[in-house]
């Protein structure tokens, strides 16, 4: 199977080409750009690279959450209008599982990725290796750092991830006395490679209903819900999605 693999969850960009569990041709940045912008060359470069056509590719993946939320909105939208303008299959990844994929650990490692959210907050996920799978056994959420520390207290932890940096401080503090380590920087950028190893496991979904997983309201959303709290109530549903 042949697999188009775009992942512009956060600020590094990354595309990939990979037949089955081989990698064809892959580009990615940490610089900081505008990923509307380079997206698309990335894309086409990679193809260049490969010598691949589009309309030969089998299904395009995509990382689709958590993350920024501008870099998820291009990422999905271009991931779902190059699997409906060429009749492809489309899936999703989670963008916390792309980093984990990227450190090998032991079947007692628990392995954490974490985004900065802000206001002390993160996304974060556990995974760990069983039988050569990557297996998700804390679902991803959005939580305070401190209560992610409470949840994993007591296990052989791998923090993975540029934005654990910034959390050094309370991790000394709140893992006192823990088992945990600090993934490599090289294993803090995410790989459209893995994203691609992935997906080729994952169903193929419906792309008309396929959405971001941003797993927060927005801040303008949840301003309009305080000052709206009833018409909070009315659509509880259609926030809770997010």
């Amino acid at each position: 199977m042949k697999i188009l693999a775009i992942d512009t969850s956060n600020r590094p960009l990354s595309v990939a080409l990979l037949e089955d569990q081989t990698l064809l041709a892959e580009n990615t940045t940490t610089v900081s750009k505008n990923h509307s912008v380079a997206l698309m060359p990335a894309i086409e470069e990679i193809f260049k690279q490969s010598q691949l056509k589009p309309e030969e590719i089998d299904r395009v993946v995509v990382a689709q959450g958590p993350g920024s939320y501008t870099g998820l909105r291009i990422g999905v939208t271009t991931a779902k209008t190059l699997a409906y303008s060429l009749n492809k299959e489309l899936v999703g990844v989670s963008s916390l599982a792309v980093l984990a994929k990227g450190v090998q650990a032991d079947a007692k490692t628990l392995l954490v990725p974490v985004f900065d959210a802000r206001r002390d907050n993160v996304f974060a996920g556990g995974y760990m290796w069983d039988d050569g799978q990557l297996k998700n056994v804390l679902p991803d959420q959005h939580i305070s750092f401190s209560k992610l520390c409470k949840q994993i207290m007591g296990k052989e932890v791998c923090f993975i991830g540029a934005d654990v940096a910034k959390f050094a401080g309370q991790l000394k503090e709140l893992m006192a006395g823990q088992d945990y380590r600090i993934a490599s920087a090289e294993s803090a950028v995410p790989r459209a490679f893995n994203l691609g190893t992935l997906g080729l496991l994952k169903e193929a979904e419906n792309v008309n209903d396929f959405v971001p997983r941003y797993l927060r309201i927005t801040q303008a959303e949840s301003q309009w819900l305080k000052r709206n709290p009833q018409e909070g109530k009315k659509h509880g549903p259609y926030v809770k999605k997010y």
